[in-house]
């Protein structure tokens, strides 16, 4: 029996229409940029494998430490013990995260470092009732429409209503939601903001990136202006990186674009290069002096059995080591530079007056590229996604849409190359649709 086989007696797969799913490919290896499947077929991986992977897979240098360390010590309860790799960790991201960050709390991956967040919003106002008498009524929570901050019930609270969320409307807290800002109503979003801010808790946003709502983008001079308006507002502000992190839109963080600062910031999926599994929720010190107190009522009652695992926290260290080296910040901005050329050539299609490319809305920030396919409804459910896989898998690349949503965002490590057969992959895929 073939592991295809075997895993369709026993496995269920996320994000995935179980009824007649196409048989998953069984990848037996992963090199760099590459994927191996056990009949010797080979995929670049042009989503990072879920955006996680930033050096590539397999990456020798992460796997030399993470088998040290698994030699010292693999795991140890969080709750009144220490270790090295957790302290380093956190030594580090505070020296590369953006300004005013104070304190590092861990958690297992990106759901759990937004559900962490919000918590800790909620009772930052909560223990401090006697400070600040209005603090009872900061309950709400201010979110962007068309968000995206997790699968855990708080984070689907704070995501839109959509295909993700459907079945548990009703057990959902109640959000107000906004549009992302841009020249026409950035007015009124601060508008709204300053008439409701001393009801609201919490500002939760993924900068300048909306992921897994389709790859959305908005503009950083916009989104300082809204910071600004409600961290006048007492706002606690707090920053979804989960995806956008460590390199993702050309910079270390997307928060670097504006000049306002999160209070807090959630981290995953590339912290720890795409090995394993490992959340951070950094606060910046008002956030975590809140919790200082004689009352242990005040405790920030929240852990995980695998809280700041020595090799979740090892795989970080490790992939921080190569990340900010000169060479990889140079591969970014090459990627990035290779991405915003690519995006100008399809511009140029699109008005073609012939035969215009069946596509639209290009848009591209430093190693992001995204376009929507003018087939259907542009909708998650867009069946065009299971065809645009295929295409792209016969020509060895691994891409996975959004519904109609195409878009890249390839290791840091992807060759030249590599990076013209993905350029090529998608223009098989806008041409198949473009004489469909």
């Amino acid at each position: 029996m073939t592991l295809q086989e075997r895993d369709e007696l026993v496995i269920w797969h996320p994000f995935t229409h179980q009824k007649n799913r196409p048989p998953v490919i069984p990848i037996v290896k992963g090199k760099a940029t590459l994927l191996f499947d056990e009949n010797h077929q080979v995929y670049i991986d042009a989503i990072s494998s879920w955006w996680v992977n930033l050096h590539g897979h397999a990456h020798p240098y992460i796997a030399q430490k993470l088998y040290e360390q698994a030699l010292t010590l693999e795991q140890v309860i969080f709750a009144g013990f220490t270790h090295e790799p957790a302290v380093a960790l956190a030594e580090k991201l505070l020296t590369i995260l953006p300004s005013g960050m104070s304190r590092i709390f861990y958690s297992d991956n990106g759901s759990t470092s937004t559900e962490v967040a919000i918590k800790m919003s909620l009772q930052y106002w909560w223990n401090q009732q006697e400070k600040y008498p209005q603090s009872p009524n900061r309950t709400k929570i201010l979110a962007f429409k068309d968000a995206y901050h997790g699968d855990t019930f708080g984070a689907m609270s704070v995501s839109d209503r959509s295909v993700f969320t459907l079945p548990f409307h009703e057990k959902l807290f109640e959000v107000i939601s906004i549009d992302t800002p841009n020249a026409d109503n950035i007015q009124e979003l601060q508008h709204q903001i300053q008439a409701e801010g001393s009801n609201i808790a919490a500002f939760i946003y993924e900068p300048l990136v909306q992921g897994a709502g389709g790859i959305k983008m908005y503009a950083p001079e916009y989104m300082d202006k809204l910071l600004a308006t409600a961290q006048a507002a007492q706002i606690i502000c707090i920053a979804d990186e989960v995806m956008t992190g460590f390199g993702r839109t050309g910079k270390l963080f997307a928060s670097s674009y504006m000049t306002h600062q999160p209070d807090i910031i959630c981290l995953s999926k590339g912290l720890t290069g795409g090995t394993m599994a490992l959340g951070v929720t950094a606060c910046k010190k008002h956030i975590y002096e809140a919790f200082v107190n004689d009352d242990k009522l005040k405790t920030f009652f929240h852990g995980h059995s695998f809280t700041a695992n020595p090799l979740a926290c090892t795989a970080a260290l490790a992939s921080l080591d190569l990340l900010i080296v000169p060479a990889c910040n140079a591969q970014i901005a090459w990627l990035s530079a290779q991405n915003f050329a690519f995006a100008s050539k399809l511009a140029r299609g699109i008005s073609n007056p012939e035969k215009p490319l069946p596509i639209k809305n290009i848009r591209v920030l430093g190693t992001i590229l995204a376009f929507e396919i003018t087939n259907g409804k542009d909708e998650y459910l867009n069946n065009i996604a299971g065809v645009i896989t295929s295409l792209a898998m016969q020509q060895g690349v691994y891409i996975r849409p959004l519904g109609n949503t195409v878009y890249i965002m390839p290791p840091y490590c992807t060759t030249e190359q590599e990076l013209l057969a993905i350029y090529q992959c998608l223009n098989t895929i806008i041409e198949h649709f473009r004489g469909a």
